[in-house]
């Protein structure tokens, strides 16, 4: 389980295809105090640390993860946001997120506002139901709070704090990101169905 709240940028080093799945190596501050086993949510996808070497680990990601995430486009020099699991007696402070991708959203529109951002993303029209305004979603791996919501989009400002230490700012406009919706909405939904 993780909380949405980034702990470290990393960067793609090397890449490497073994028949459906995609291996990675993947540099950052936090490497290093990771332990083989451990499950990091990676721009939000939950994937588990395999080897570490120095301030560089691997981790793998499988067809069903490549399916529904952004992942198959990350290259070398891509940089990623990086969260340890939570701890238990530790503070939630930004909502409960599985590290389980839901599918990816589109950037539609991007524009700063004189020292905030804000992004207005595209999902598939499937999901629109799990998207509410002042609601929570997880966006990369960072969770954020959504406005303006309509039939097949929504909006997220960010403050400059994230821009600077997530990587949100490398977001352009077409640019697919992994989405998480709220894991309570999605109860509901299904309870009500």
């Amino acid at each position: 389980m993780f909380t949405g709240i980034i702990e470290s940028k990393g960067e793609i080093r090397e890449v490497m295809q073994s028949g459906s799945n995609i291996t990675y190596w993947i540099s950052s501050s936090i490497s290093s105090q990771l332990q083989v086993d451990q499950s990091v949510a990676h721009d939000g996808a939950c994937l588990t640390v395999e080897e570490i070497k120095n301030d560089i680990h691997r981790v793998t990601s499988i067809e069903e993860t490549l399916k529904k995430t952004n992942l198959a486009a990350w290259k070398k020099g891509t940089i990623v946001n990086l969260e340890r699991s939570m701890i238990l007696n530790g503070r939630l402070d930004g909502h409960i997120v599985q590290g389980h991708v839901d599918t990816t959203a589109r950037c539609i529109n991007k524009k700063e506002l004189k020292g905030s951002w804000q992004f207005q993303f595209e999902i598939p029209k499937k999901f629109s139901h799990l998207v509410i305004e002042k609601g929570s979603i997880c966006l990369n791996g960072i969770s954020l709070t959504i406005f303006d919501v309509r039939k097949k989009s929504f909006q997220v400002a960010i403050i400059p704090y994230t821009y600077e230490h997530t990587n949100i700012h490398n977001v352009r406009v077409a640019e697919l990101v992994n989405i998480e919706f709220d894991i309570i909405g999605k109860y509901i939904s299904r309870w009500r169905s």
